[in-house]
């Protein structure tokens, strides 16, 4: 059972933070860092990494020299400081988590799984960020959750996506999907539903195909679209990339720290996955250079700049060698299924949720908005203060940010921290607003999307649950409205829409340019005016039109004005109710770009301020989010209690030894 707390910050009366600097448990980082293996070790989810190199000397003496703070015994909550905190009168905790994505609930669970108090607030009325789940009745009003006081209220409501609705590798106990080791180190994790069934449009298939994913099957796609000389190019493809896959597939992400602790939580643990990963180290960095690969199928070059496009929001050529080498890997997977949680993708969140709600001293707050992160006399983050009413809740040890990058600054005003404000201006620039601007770091485009509650009837029986359309190839994959994905997530759980009814969610996959929408901005808090304006409506009718035409692909009686309900998103809605600057959709940083982006560590200039998400280390995506959250988790916990964690996380068996893929005989490691 999870409860969420709604507050309403105007029944706080105003309090104050002290700067008395209170000691947190744990210290800070130890200064030893480890770029070139802990960069090289986020694999495939990395969309950026370092290109240091470090010696094998210098790896021994890294190890031999472990900074001592690194090994600080295990912490545990102290029940009486608990007791204590609840009656007092200034809420103060271990941990503050600014917003309740992916990245934000994984951090703040795998903190709370360690015995720290842990508070979660997140501004808008449902967690989940960008990955949240809402609901709507069959007039189309919107019915937030905590209003549904039990399961049975549900069945009669539409249960939207407002994010991802693709997931792979979660229903398998065994998986390298870093989202499955979060849940299986909180302990709580969905239930899942499998299928395999895939639809597609492409140029060269306009009348669309279906099948189940699948290597063979694959084949297959290659050969009738793409003839005999994409199947030769993507064997060998294969046979270039599959040997990298021992490294990536062997070492959970989890598992990666940014201190000298890193020797005892990967390479002592999963030595030959280590090893690989060091064989290849050059390659881990390296992009997806289609020509220097060989490919000469045009088919099998736009397929891939699809697949890519999709998995992170960039075309192939600006993709980490290493992530594709994972894509690869997966095509080639006995049994391959797709997964969806039981009940919707809320359930992706309840479950993280629960993670955190169900320690003592921890909780997730709604509807609850931060205006600062408050710093003490020293420079060192202590709390913050909350929007409208301008409480303060204090943080002991750490304030986490799972907001943007732009958001994750501006919670501290210019002035407050010289060291912060200059890493500010070299990520955002003098303005951040203007795409051209090559000053400021380069943000994904953002979405489009079409919500729609319809009637049982108008989809087809023998429609897959999801299917996807690209328009042109030769428009450039990213060009607006030229490729949108179908989810009708109630063919696999009839329980996301009301008895005789299907919930529809389409979307624009990050192509939707945010200076388009901009003469709009000024409506963007206004609904009364944006219903008024009919430029402001043309337009929008206007850009969804793609999203309808590729729904009528393959449910061509999906109509406007045919549906119970009708919601269209646009880049203003992410802006608004997700609080992303100019509706982004994460970093667009390519491996190896002239402007020399990197992605922002975790951790930042100030003592005791941390950031997690879709704007630092790994990128967007769910894996990837995912696996932000453990690695600033594990910035912050002691190297005992991160090895006590990744305990529970199952990995891969390789299919000759019969034991976890990467670790070996036992004589080989911890």
């Amino acid at each position: 059972q999870l409860t969420l707390i709604q507050t309403d910050d105007e029944i706080f009366r105003e309090v104050t933070a002290t700067a008395d600097g209170s000691a947190s448990r744990c210290s800070r980082r130890p200064p030893i860092r480890i770029f070139a293996i802990e960069q090289i070790l986020r694999l495939d989810l990395l969309n950026t990494m370092a290109t240091r190199s470090i010696s094998r000397t210098g790896l021994a003496l890294l190890l031999l020299c472990p900074h001592a703070e690194s090994f600080a015994p295990p912490s545990f909550a102290n029940p009486a400081r608990l007791s204590a905190l609840r009656n007092s009168e200034v809420e103060e905790v271990d941990c503050i988590v600014i917003g309740s994505g992916i990245g934000g609930l994984s951090c703040a669970g795998l903190l709370a799984a360690t015995g720290r108090t842990v508070k979660v607030v997140e501004k808008h009325y449902e967690i989940g960020g960008c990955a949240h789940e809402f609901y709507m009745d069959m007039n189309g009003r919107t019915v937030p959750s905590a209003a549904i006081s039990n399961k049975s209220q549900r069945k009669d409501l539409f249960h939207f996506e407002a994010g991802p609705s693709l997931y792979s590798g979660l229903s398998d106990e065994r998986s390298p999907n870093p989202l499955k080791h979060i849940y299986q180190m909180i302990e709580e994790e969905p239930e899942w539903i499998t299928y395999d069934q895939w639809g597609a449009f492409l140029p060269e298939a306009p009348d669309g195909y279906q099948m189940s994913i699948g290597a063979e099957n694959f084949v297959k796609i290659l050969e009738t679209y793409g003839g005999q000389e994409a199947v030769d190019d993507w064997e060998m493809l294969a046979r270039s990339l599959r040997p990298m896959s021992g490294g990536v597939k062997g070492i959970p992400h989890a598992a990666i720290r940014s201190d000298a602790g890193i020797f005892l939580t990967v390479a002592a643990k999963y030595p030959l996955s280590f090893m690989n990963v060091l064989r290849y180290a050059p390659a881990f960095t390296e992009s997806f250079n289609l020509d220097e690969l060989g490919l000469k199928s045009e088919f099998l070059r736009n397929y891939l700049d699809m697949l890519a496009f999709l998995l992170q929001g960039l075309p192939a050529d600006q993709t980490l060698k290493v992530v594709m080498a994972y894509m690869v890997e997966d095509f080639f997977k006995e049994n391959a299924v797709m997964d969806f949680p039981k009940g919707g993708s809320g359930e992706l969140m309840a479950a993280l949720a629960r993670g955190v709600t169900k320690h003592a001293g921890c909780s997730v707050e709604v509807s609850t908005g931060v205006e600062e992160v408050v710093l003490d006399g020293s420079g060192k983050a202590v709390g913050v203060k909350l929007e409208k009413s301008g409480r303060v809740i204090r943080a002991k040890e750490a304030v986490i940010s799972n907001a943007d990058l732009t958001n994750t600054y501006n919670f501290i005003p210019k002035g407050k921290h010289a060291d912060f404000d200059e890493e500010r201006e070299r990520f955002l620039g003098v303005r951040n607003d203007n795409p051209d601007d090559k000053s400021s770091v380069p943000y994904c485009k953002s979405f489009m999307h079409l919500h729609l509650g319809v009637k049982a009837e108008l989809i087809p029986e023998d429609a897959p649950p999801q299917w996807t359309v690209v328009q042109d190839w030769s428009k450039g994959i990213d060009a607006p409205g030229n490729v949108v994905v179908v989810s009708v997530g109630s063919k696999l759980d009839q329980s996301l829409a009301p008895p005789g009814y299907h919930v529809i969610h389409a979307y624009t996959a990050g192509n939707e340019p945010f200076e388009d929408w901009e003469r709009f901005e000024h409506l963007m808090d206004d609904a009364a005016a944006r219903a008024k304006d009919e430029d402001y409506q043309n337009f929008k009718e206007e850009r969804a039109k793609p999203i309808w035409d590729a729904i009528q692909k393959r449910a061509p009686d999906v109509v406007s004005g045919a549906c119970a309900v009708e919601k269209v998103a646009t880049p203003l809605t992410h802006a608004r109710f997700l609080s992303r600057h100019r509706g982004n959709y994460g970093l667009a940083i390519a491996p190896g770009n002239e402007e020399g982006w990197k992605f922002p560590e975790v951790t930042t200039p100030i003592e005791g301020y941390y950031r997690c998400g879709d704007s630092t280390t790994s990128g967007i995506g769910v894996p990837a989010v995912a696996s932000s959250g453990a690695m600033c988790a594990n910035s912050i916990m002691s190297v005992w209690d991160q090895l006590s964690l990744n305990s529970k996380i199952k990995m891969p068996l390789s299919s000759s030894s019969g034991m976890a893929y990467g670790q070996g005989p036992p004589e080989l490691r911890l």
